[in-house]
């Protein structure tokens, strides 16, 4: 395994830096709970109670039974409210309202501490060039996030009742990136670059292998959130088999083709459980050629703990589609693919020449 210091390398002079790495995965830790927390908002029927963007001023809850009476007044003017739950007493409303404010307000939180520190850091000089630049860049791809969020909630305010599988995806595709970047910029200060040979000597290609594997990660939670988008959890609640065959009909109903992908319930599940296989394949097959080949201690740790990690969420995941997506099942399994992501990170930044 490397050396490891408190210093970041790739500044003409090093420095200090054991509380940024800190900050870091504390931000990531944030990021972690964020996606958490925007699950119960989806399961719970939340994510359209409030029908406004105000980044500042909507930090602020409603104050007043006048303020809470304004507030439903505007949810009874969308389609989820007239189709679905007319009539919705103000209880109601206040009880999935505070999910949505929760996730709002947190985000929120997120770029403040985010951003505080990060100028605190820049100020001291703690932070410079390329560091300074990349984490800059993480902050931006944080602002987007946020937009992307309103982007995602506009689409069930007009026509649809929910929001765009699409719109979805995009979403926590995005957030998976942010706390993918957040977890390799952490692990990433502290070490120093090598200029001499590997201490890790690993099988050929396990490298490759292991960025396959995080790309693979980040596949599998864009489908499963169009899973979640289209509610594809509450049919073909059997495994192994979907409608009694492992391969079911109905997968090309709709045209053109590719909208199946997409759209089409059976191929959107159907695909999630393939992926979900293919993946588990990969990271065990990884997990033996890294345990057997690999001198470095670190590297052969974090190819266990993802092993071990992908075989409990893929149960974890048979056991959600089982019991027909209780809330608490739903949030666990999206609280794993998280650990996945970040397990799957750790064990490629232990194979890349630091």
């Amino acid at each position: 395994m490397g050396t490891r210091d408190n210093r970041f390398w790739g500044d003409d002079q090093a420095v200090e830096l054991a509380p940024v790495s800190l900050w870091l995965w504390g931000v990531a830790a944030m990021v972690f709970v964020m996606v958490v927390v925007g699950g119960a908002t989806r399961l719970t029927g939340s994510g359209l109670s409030i029908t406004e963007w105000k980044p500042i001023m909507g930090a602020i809850p409603p104050l007043s039974e006048a303020d809470w009476l304004a507030a439903l007044a505007k949810y009874r003017e969308i389609p989820q409210y007239k189709l679905l739950n007319k009539g919705m007493s103000l209880e109601a409303f206040k009880a999935i309202f505070w999910w949505e404010w929760g996730h709002r307000f947190l985000g929120r939180l997120i770029g403040l501490v985010f951003v505080l520190p990060y100028l605190y850091f820049l100020l001291r000089g703690v932070i410079r060039g390329r560091l300074a630049v990349a984490l800059f860049g993480l902050f931006v791809l944080g602002g987007l996030q946020g937009a992307l969020g309103w982007f995602m909630v506009q689409s069930g305010l007009v026509e649809r009742t929910d929001v765009s599988q699409y719109r979805l995806m995009a979403h926590l595709t995005f957030a998976s990136v942010l706390f993918a970047a957040l977890v390799w910029t952490a692990l990433s200060i502290g070490r120093k670059k090598r200029t001499q040979v590997r201490l890790a000597t690993v099988a050929r290609g396990s490298t490759v292998l292991a960025l396959a594997i995080v790309v693979g990660v980040m596949l599998q939670i864009a489908l499963g959130a169009l899973v979640a988008g289209l509610k594809a959890g509450l049919t073909y609640n059997t495994w192994p088999l979907m409608d009694g065959r492992l391969v079911p009909k109905g997968l090309a109903t709709l045209q053109p083709l590719w909208r199946n992908v997409f759209e089409n319930v059976t191929t959107v599940q159907f695909d999630h459980r393939i992926v979900a296989y293919v993946l588990a394949l990969l990271v065990l097959v990884q997990m033996v050629r890294v345990v057997r080949s690999a001198d470095d201690a670190g590297s052969r740790r974090s190819a266990m703990a993802l092993g071990g990690a992908v075989v409990g969420q893929l149960a974890l995941g048979v056991w959600t589609l089982l019991a027909v997506v209780p809330i608490s099942l739903g949030l666990l399994h999206q609280a794993g693919a998280m650990v996945v992501l970040g397990l799957a990170i750790w064990h490629l930044r232990s194979l890349v020449e630091r």
